[in-house]
């Protein structure tokens, strides 16, 4: 099949339905091309080596890139935040309906909601379907985490993203209970549940004993790691709490936090007029580059705000843990937690409440090692059995073929996809 890959963010970005995604397809024998924007994710500023003076073609081992021109934001202010996501939709729609190849289905990531006027764009002038995988439910997330909390602009969220749901061919969604929400809102069966996978050619498998000689700011700690965005929604204050609530009872305990986010100056403002000599910062380092500190931790750690709709989302960075084989500790209720629970990876404890996060941590850190390398090992066959890329873009496959030959509301039948 031709596959146009419509996404905002993509590599050198932090993203899993990136390069590793559009690798495969194109390992599968499928003919994929990118269109993305400018890469300025998550710190608001351009990667070195890049300056937007318009559209800019690259190839990346092999894959076509069409990056177009957006507004570079990514901080507290809603305004701006909105000027990068409009910005993209808008360039996406302009340079892709003049630029694209042809192709048989178009895949697009969600979020920004904003992108659907690219793909609404580029069926209506390129009659290319889509399929829709909405990775946030939106305006959900924007009202549980404080972004937004005016219900008329909700409102006017909530009609745009119905419209694109209905405008689809397919809609993907990360968990059963994310298909359930879109269902009450009448988007019918055309919904698919495929789990997210992580990028496991750039975490990589390392022995913990390696990892540690790679960080030694780790070494003779027993380590718990976040890893990954610091924003309102990982509501990683609780973690700084539970740290001072472990600190006296084992001081050998070290809290570590890896990313960048909008948060990360609050916390670490935080962790020094806390005293907090447990905690440790670590800048956001590269995917790449990442993998080290996951295999050298004791613990990976899962946190987001206690909120109904966290419930229903399995956080992304739970595979990447389950992938590099380490324990997992889930503050996370509903499917994630169960997730881990059904895989015998880890321990689960209450979100946003540090004395159920210390407890666990305290639980996991008296295990006897053999314990928890035993789950780890769990975590990391169940994410190969049921998660891994090579399944989750298996499942796609069935999708865009079937996306591909449906028949076009004129009567036409689409032409035979190609493989």
């Amino acid at each position: 099949m031709r596959i146009l890959l419509l996404t905002q963010w993509f590599d050198p970005e932090p993203t899993f339905k990136g390069l590793a995604f559009a690798r495969e397809l194109t390992r599968r024998g499928h003919e994929v091309e990118v269109l993305t924007g400018f890469p300025n994710y998550p710190g608001g500023k351009l990667y070195p080596g890049y300056v937007i003076r318009g559209v800019q073609r690259e190839r990346m081992e092999g894959i076509s890139v069409i990056r177009v021109p957006l507004y570079p934001s990514h901080d507290r202010s809603a305004l701006r935040r909105v000027a990068n996501y409009a910005s993209f939709a808008v360039s996406a729609a302009f340079f892709g309906a003049l630029l694209v190849r042809p192709a048989d289905v178009m895949y697009v990531y969600h979020p920004p909601p904003t992108i659907a006027l690219a793909a609404v764009v580029l069926k209506a002038l390129r009659g290319i379907p889509f399929v829709y995988d909405v990775q946030d439910l939106w305006p959900d997330t924007l009202e549980a985490t404080g972004m937004v909390q005016h219900k008329a602009l909700l409102k006017c969220v909530d009609l745009w993203c119905r419209a694109t749901y209905a405008l689809s061919d397919r809609v993907v969604v990360l968990s059963q209970g994310f298909k359930r929400k879109l269902q009450e809102r009448g988007v019918g069966n055309k919904i698919d549940v495929i789990l997210n996978w992580a990028d496991e050619t750039l975490l990589g498998v390392m022995d913990q004993e390696s990892a540690r000689a790679k960080e030694p700011q780790m070494a003779g700690r027993f380590n718990v790691v976040f890893a990954g965005t610091m924003g309102k929604a990982q509501a990683l204050e609780a973690m700084l709490d539970a740290a001072a609530l472990v600190a006296p009872m084992m001081p050998r305990v070290q809290f570590v936090l890896v990313g960048g986010g909008i948060e990360v100056e609050h916390l670490r403002a935080k962790k020094e007029a806390m005293g907090l000599t447990n905690v440790l910062f670590i800048p956001r380092r590269p995917m790449s580059e990442v993998g080290s500190v996951l295999a050298a931790a004791d613990v990976l750690l899962v946190h987001l705000r206690d909120e109904p709709l966290f419930s229903i989302t399995v956080p992304s960075k739970t595979q990447a843990y389950l992938a590099v084989g380490r324990p997992v500790l889930i503050a996370v209720r509903g499917e994630a937690a169960e997730l881990v629970e059904t895989a015998g990876a880890g321990v689960s404890c209450l979100p946003e409440n540090p004395q159920s996060l210390a407890a666990a941590v305290l639980a996991m850190a008296q295990m006897a090692p053999e314990e928890r390398e035993a789950m780890g090992q769990r975590g990391r066959a169940y994410y190969e059995r049921e998660l891994s890329l090579r399944v989750g873009v298996g499942r796609f496959e069935e999708v865009f073929e079937a996306t591909a030959k449906r028949i076009f509301r004129t009567g036409a039948q689409r032409p035979e996809v190609r493989r």
